[in-house]
């Protein structure tokens, strides 16, 4: 398989037309991957364009390459939500980079009331963009051609706020419900959100909020997760079942 990079942001680049990566990811092509002239490479805009390219000019500072062919992929409904509460250390951010490897098409950081790590102002900003960071370079080892949306940090309301226009599944070693038994509407193109709580879980009068506002509380089996883990086997159980694996 060709090596994979990342264009920054949308291009109308066709076949014939050449197209430079610069800036960290020239350095990363050329010095790290160690590209050379005339080999294959495959490109991403991480939005749907897919292309294939032969490397024309090789330098730390610029690689061009010659585009050959190109494909267009249409983004995927329903989209795939991890709503991912903040934990301590980097058990979120192992989530992100599993759940972006997995295929998650946006990833909601959440303060949730029993989260260990909180995130003022100045750390929303940081913390959001860590995981973009975290999500790019996942995504670039994929081979994706769509890049996840990491939102602003999300309070318990505003994932109620969102119920209303989307399926939320909460994840809860209590739930009622095992989410291998639940079943997915081909014609539901709503988003769905898989709600994962910190390490000390979900507190009681969030599931009540959620509850109300149609979540549906599931668990995964018979074991508690980490918070780290549990996004991951939750998108791919539910991956399985809407037919995208």
């Amino acid at each position: 398989m060709p090596l994979h990079f990342l264009l920054d942001g949308p291009t109308p680049a066709l076949p014939g037309d050449t197209v430079a990566l610069t800036g960290p990811e020239a350095h990363h092509a050329a010095a790290v991957r160690r590209v050379r002239s005339g080999e294959e490479v495959s490109l991403g805009d991480g939005h749907g364009a897919w292309l294939e390219g032969v490397c024309e000019e090789v330098s730390p500072r610029l690689v061009g390459i010659r585009i050959t062919a190109r494909t267009d992929i249409p983004a995927v409904a329903p989209r795939l939500v991890l709503v991912q509460a903040l934990a301590k250390g980097d058990r979120d951010e192992l989530a992100v980079q599993a759940a972006t490897e997995l295929g998650i098409d946006e990833i909601v950081p959440w303060q949730a009331a029993r989260s260990v790590s909180r995130w003022d102002a100045a750390k929303a900003q940081k913390g959001r963009a860590r995981w973009a960071t975290i999500a790019r370079e996942a995504a670039k080892q994929a081979h994706r051609p769509w890049l996840p949306d990491v939102t602003a940090l999300a309070t318990t309301r505003d994932l109620v706020t969102r119920g209303a226009s989307a399926r939320l599944l909460v994840l809860e070693p209590t739930g009622s419900a095992a989410l291998t038994t639940t079943t997915f509407d081909p014609a539901d193109a709503r988003d769905i959100l898989l709600v994962i709580g910190p390490e000390g879980g979900i507190a009681a009068e969030e599931l009540d909020l959620l509850a109300a506002a149609g979540a549906e509380i599931v668990r995964l089996g018979s074991t508690v997760l980490r918070t780290s883990t549990a996004g991951p086997a939750a998108l791919a159980v539910v991956s399985a079942a809407i037919g995208r694996w």
